[in-house]
């Protein structure tokens, strides 16, 4: 990314927490084998995702059976009324970033659109998939888009979709994190929708917080697939935080604080107050929409 206002995260190799158990070789290769068996299965599958009665179930089982090939124990925190929430109902769901897994586990639990960046439309298999699941592109490095690309996100939770937005626009270790940046928010306040904010922390079977999922740096998705594929005993927690109705922020900006304080509630992580922005003054939404 070539703009200055783009988010960028300082956490790199030396963020990847040692000592974390890993399986045999063997069991890596069918690991990934097995996954490569569900993203096609999903592939030839993906035509029974046009009918409705069967969306939601087989999106579950597509996302759910990934992480059980890659040997992740999802455990979700709260949120029984998410999980069960009425169809039709739209909400931005926002979590922070940690690795490619989030969006699988978010879906695994509730499958929804997603706000994508371009990029991943252009990724073998993986890529088709996402667009035929409904997702919105974000291309951000053609800043003339980005107005549209909000407005298609505002329609959609207007019109009673759940749409996942990672508003950091960038991935952390999960150690560290970034800033709710505000764009997407105006979504939610313009469709008159709820925020859903959805804490992800890894750890290792004993308890301890890993990095080791991060999807961090200049790494390839391959290697981070074959990091992961490494670990043993790897749980993903995400913790179901309450919703924030339309209506309890003032504007974007504080309704972006309002979920970014909830996530680090969840995860019991001190905040520092955000930082005001210098007398040049706030940054014009094209920037923003950027750094989504």
């Amino acid at each position: 990314m070539s703009h200055a206002w783009m988010p960028a995260s300082p956490c790199g190799d030396a963020c990847l927490t040692p000592g974390a158990p890993t399986v045999p070789f063997p069991q890596r290769v069918l690991r990934i084998g097995s996954a490569v068996g569900v993203v096609l299965s999903a592939v030839v599958a993906s035509p029974l995702l046009a009918f409705s009665g069967l969306r939601e179930p087989l999106a579950r089982l597509i996302f759910s059976s990934v992480l059980r090939a890659f040997g992740v124990r999802l455990v979700v925190h709260g949120g029984k009324d998410f999980r069960r929430s009425e169809p039709g109902r739209g909400a931005l769901v926002v979590n922070n970033h940690i690795s490619w897994l989030d969006i699988v586990a978010i879906n695994a639990i509730r499958p929804m659109l997603a706000l994508a960046k371009q990029e991943i439309a252009d990724w073998p298999v993986l890529g088709g998939l996402v667009a035929r699941g409904g997702s919105i592109f974000l291309d951000r490095e053609r800043l003339s888009t980005l107005p549209a690309t909000m407005t298609k996100l505002a329609d959609a939770l207007r019109g009673g979709s759940l749409v996942s937005v990672t508003p950091e626009g960038t991935t952390w270790c999960g150690l560290a994190s970034g800033r709710f940046t505000s764009a997407t928010f105006q979504a939610a306040i313009d469709g008159g929708v709820p925020v859903r904010p959805l804490a992800l922390r890894y750890r290792l079977a004993d308890g301890r917080e890993t990095t080791q999922p991060a999807f961090i740096g200049p790494e390839s998705l391959i290697d981070s697939l074959l990091r992961v594929a490494r670990l043993r005993g790897l749980v993903l927690e995400v913790f179901v935080c309450e919703e924030i109705a339309p209506g309890r922020a003032t504007d974007r900006r504080e309704l972006a604080q309002l979920a970014e304080s909830a996530v680090h509630s969840a995860l019991g992580h001190a905040q520092l107050p955000r930082q005001r922005r210098d007398s040049a003054g706030p940054a014009p939404a094209h920037a923003e929409l950027a750094g989504l």
